[in-house]
């Protein structure tokens, strides 16, 4: 970008590092800050014009710090559509990250369930989406983005061979953005096992069309946190949404401290 959008604070400006990856912490998952070291950490609120969510799990917390020996940004939360906010403000801590030199993004979410064959708790990495929200972050302007591969390819193999090696089952799949905040019928999730879907949100799409039209690499990963509605027979709670989420947590540190350093050595 030409200039700053974002104006810092003095404790991220005199951080001294340059985050070579940022990563996106969705519901129940904001655990995984306590990885970093040397972290400096502000809220959203301190960042002059970052939106702040009001969703519980979302913390609304920027940090930067060291993994594994290397910079990292993590937005602890974000926000959604369904708060009020466009789609180009849902984006806002991609550009945030971008502003910050990151070169990547890691997003991450929790998400329903749509394909029969994959099972709660487990990891669905994003091979491709379906913007059923039919909005988008770049509206305003003739922003004619390639999307043949928004989820690097690349980046995908790197976490597949890494969740190989530490036995981590990691599902690979499509991913519904819709934009909620109350959940699908179990019509509506059948129409989506139709489209071709295998987990359905109400986040992230955004976010990656962001980051490609700022040329930074993508990469997605979805805690299947619970069946779709009509799958089980049970209700859907955010709360255990939330609670699926911070036991995947564990899991998710496994596998990143490992193959974030590997993703940085990659673009040099």
């Amino acid at each position: 970008m030409s200039f700053s959008e974002f104006s810092l604070p003095e404790s991220l400006s005199e951080w001294g590092q340059k985050p070579r990856i940022g990563l996106v912490l969705g519901s129940g998952l904001g655990g995984f800050v306590d990885s970093l070291e040397n972290t400096v950490s502000v809220g959203y609120d301190d960042i002059d014009r970052l939106p702040v969510s009001g969703v519980e799990g979302h913390a609304g917390k920027l940090h930067v710090g060291m993994l594994a020996g290397e910079p990292i940004a993590i937005a602890q939360g974000r926000v959604h559509t369904y708060e009020g906010w466009s789609a180009r403000e849902a984006a806002a801590t991609v550009r945030l990250f971008h502003q910050l030199g990151a070169e990547m993004v890691l997003l991450t979410n929790a998400a329903g369930i749509v394909n029969p064959d994959f099972q709660p708790g487990s990891w669905m990495m994003l091979n491709d989406h379906l913007n059923l929200a039919h909005l988008s972050p770049l509206a305003g302007g003739p922003h004619f983005v390639d999307q043949t591969e928004v989820y690097s390819k690349a980046l995908r193999e790197m976490l597949r061979a890494r969740a190989d090696e530490i036995g981590i089952s990691l599902h690979d799949g499509v991913y519904a953005w819709v934009n909620g905040p109350e959940y699908e019928t179990p019509a509506e999730i059948r129409m989506l096992r139709t489209l071709g879907a295998d987990a359905v949100g109400m986040s992230t799409v955004p976010e990656a069309i962001q980051a490609r039209a700022l040329g930074m690499h993508v990469v997605g990963l979805s805690c299947l946190t619970n069946y779709g509605a009509g799958m089980s027979g049970e209700s859907l709670d955010h709360g255990e949404v939330m609670n699926v989420g911070k036991k995947a947590a564990a899991s998710l540190h496994d596998l990143l401290v490992d193959v974030v350093p590997e993703m940085i050595s990659q673009q040099d």
